[in-house]
């Protein structure tokens, strides 16, 4: 079933987060795979904020970050705990905003082209699952508005997905 999401582009980054939270709701489903739900949750935020250059989940698995679903170009496949914003986000499980990734120490360059980046840990039953990415190709494009709908939204999608029964092989 194909949906479409409604959103007024030229509306700000509140009013766009505001808008979409219930109509995302409205598209997972517990019943369907993770990947599914993973995977349109990325079309959705992507499609609509043109400051989203990338976006994608790196799960965890044996103590690594491996690419899951995304949006964008090709990207990083492994990502080690504490190297890099994802690992760092994710060791420290902590939301971590860079408003210029080059002078973030260590940052893995997927993408030559990034400006900034947010990325969100996904725990769930206190257990890290792994993390949301987003990059931009503008400096200090996310702050504490988007970090806050985010961190609401990826709470909402692991209320709805039971990650335990998630494996990535």
């Amino acid at each position: 079933m194909t949906e479409n999401i409604l959103i007024n582009k030229s509306a700000g980054t509140e009013e766009i987060y505001k808008c979409l939270l219930p109509q995302i709701k409205s598209l997972l489903n517990s019943d369907e795979p993770i990947i599914t739900g993973l995977s349109n949750f990325t079309a959705i935020l992507k499609d609509a904020f043109d400051k989203i250059s990338w976006i994608g989940f790196y799960l965890l698995k044996d103590d690594k970050l491996y690419l899951g679903p995304f949006q964008g170009k090709a990207a990083c496949t492994v990502i080690e705990l504490g190297k890099g914003v994802c690992g760092t986000s994710a060791a420290k499980h902590k939301t971590i905003i860079v408003d210029d990734v080059n002078k973030f120490t260590g940052h893995i360059a997927c993408d030559s082209g990034s400006k900034s980046e947010i990325v969100i840990p996904l725990i769930q039953n206190e257990k890290l699952i792994g993390v949301l990415d987003l990059d931009s190709y503008d400096y200090s494009a996310f702050d504490s508005t988007d970090k806050i709908y985010l961190e609401k939204i990826c709470s909402y999608l692991l209320s709805t997905f039971d990650f335990n029964k998630f494996e990535l092989k």
